[in-house]
């Protein structure tokens, strides 16, 4: 993570649905000021300033790490919906708390690779020569500057030929699932994968499907929230039916919410009865901070780690570490059953 001093948000801390608590403030610095009745949280820049700090140092609750590697393709073909911003801010969130994470950009607009400071100009090894056979994943991997456990392998305009040059290759839908096989990941001490897809559902959204076991659907609570999502569901079910079997939704996040609005709480409505319990409790709030955080070549986190943005994401990281555990814990006895019988 970036060393250099906190950029403190200045925005409202009023909490969305989901969002967890950091835990107690101190009141003793409050105390010995002329506004000694008053506790750091009924002050919101205090508030966030002592979040931010907690950031930064890296006080936060580490989180239990997967048994086993997850692959998990971020994918939604509508555009506008957060995709890109989720992946990164997540992948950092969980790189925070421990995690190491590698983010595949297979965006041709190489967002993802912006935001998580990795160089991503024509002739930089990336996902559209790991994609044609050109390169091995150990020749584009980069270490994003921020953080030492966050990984990314970036896209390039070149990217934007690749679904033309893939139609004629043999596998072609899975050619990013043997790139990661071949270069065995494991041995990179990998904990989570994240794969950014672009907004549609051409070969390479395809390639991400087959490549991964899990995919996390963001949603913006907005209107026609979800038009397209049965499209993408359809497509998803293809993929299970003849080129994954274990691919699953796992996850679906809400993003863009605003509380000021009834719409949100509408829409959020609706997505949780639609999708039951793979929504995450943790809703990712409409933030100037998380829009501003890629300008500089950062996540959120980064940019201003005391925002809410930023503290809903470490709780979607968190939301998501969990569930990761219980369904271990939960399949711990059957299989224990199994090894005595």
């Amino acid at each position: 993570m970036s060393n250099g001093p906190a950029n403190v948000s200045r925005e409202t801390t009023s909490r969305v649905p989901g969002m967890l608590d950091s835990g107690p403030f101190e009141t003793d610095e409050f105390s010995r000021t002329p506004f000694g009745n008053i506790s750091a949280s009924e002050t919101p820049i205090a508030a966030e300033a002592q979040r931010a700090s907690q950031v930064l140092s890296g006080t936060n609750a580490q989180i239990p790490r997967p048994h086993e590697q997850r692959i998990i393709t971020i994918a939604n073909q509508k555009g506008g919906v957060g995709k890109t911003t989720t992946a990164v801010n997540l992948a950092a969130a969980l790189a925070i708390q421990g995690m190491r994470v590698l983010v595949i950009d297979l965006d041709p607009q190489g967002n993802a690779s912006t935001a998580l400071g990795i160089e991503h100009h024509s002739g930089i090894p990336s996902s559209y020569e790991l994609l044609i056979g050109e390169c091995a994943v150990s020749d584009t991997i980069q270490q994003s500057p921020h953080n030492e456990r966050l990984l990314c392998i970036p896209a390039t305009i070149d990217l934007a030929g690749a679904e033309i040059e893939l139609v004629s290759m043999v596998a072609r839908e899975g050619r990013l699932k043997a790139a990661i096989q071949e270069a065995n990941l494991a041995g990179y001490d990998i904990d989570y994968v994240m794969i950014d897809c672009p907004p549609s559902l051409g070969l390479l959204t395809v390639n991400a499907l087959v490549a991964a076991k899990e995919v996390l659907i963001p949603i913006q609570c907005e209107y026609y929230a979800l038009e397209g999502v049965g499209q993408l569901l359809r497509n998803i079910g293809l993929v299970q039916a003849h080129l994954n079997p274990e691919l699953h939704v796992s996850t679906v996040v809400l993003t863009m919410y605003d509380g000021r609005t009834k719409l949100a709480d509408q829409v959020a409505e609706e997505v949780r009865s639609h999708f039951g319990e793979a929504v995450l409790r943790a809703v990712i709030p409409r933030s100037v901070k998380v829009s501003e955080a890629p300008g500089y070549g950062m996540t959120v986190l980064d940019y201003d780690p005391g925002s809410r943005g930023a503290m809903s994401y470490l709780d979607a990281g968190r939301e998501i570490a969990a569930r990761t555990s219980a369904r271990q814990t939960a399949s711990a006895p059957a299989s224990d059953a199994q090894s005595g019988m």
